[in-house]
């Protein structure tokens, strides 16, 4: 992905209650991350409050949406960030936005897909590959732990994991 490219943060799901209030869905690293920002999508955002809902979520205030159903219209809409005002990464670090789309090889150098989707169900990310080629029957896509006995290196042309995680 490109260093130039904007970073998600959040997600609105929905209004919560009738002044224009939103539901996030936090990505990355959470509430913290989300409350270092006032400014989402250009500029076209601007956050004026900000709490936790006490789920794993927030719940948030921006300058632009005065009521409900101006809040039910950005229901989908991701906030996202320049790279720029984010702080910088420690070694084996990274963010969800620059693994997908890489392309992704075996530890043998043989492709194997690519990476479309990054999730985290508690425990550490899961990445989500497309096969590539894909097959006629059977799975598209499976799921990868960015561990290092699964997911060997990576960088920003592609990555590559163990043949043991390939199915």
């Amino acid at each position: 992905m490109s260093k130039e490219a904007p970073v998600t943060l959040a997600a609105i799901t929905g209004a919560h209650g009738v002044a224009g209030e939103v539901r996030l869905k936090l990505l990355g690293d959470g509430f913290d991350a989300l409350k270092a920002h006032k400014s989402f999508n250009d500029g076209a955002l601007t956050l004026t409050k900000l709490r936790s809902d006490n789920k794993g979520g927030a719940i948030g205030r921006f300058a632009e949406i005065a009521d409900r159903t101006a809040a039910e219209k950005l229901r989908g809409t991701q906030l996202n960030v320049t790279r720029e005002t984010l702080p910088p990464l420690e070694e084996g670090e990274y963010y969800h936005a620059d693994l997908i789309g890489l392309a992704v090889v075996n530890d043998a150098g043989s492709p194997v897909g690519k990476v479309i989707d990054v999730q985290n169900y508690g425990a550490t990310d899961v990445v989500e590959i497309e096969k590539d080629p894909a097959p006629e029957k059977g799975m598209r896509t499976f799921m990868v732990p960015m561990t290092k006995q699964a997911v060997i290196e990576w960088d920003t042309e592609r990555m590559t994991i163990s043949a043991d995680f390939c199915e």
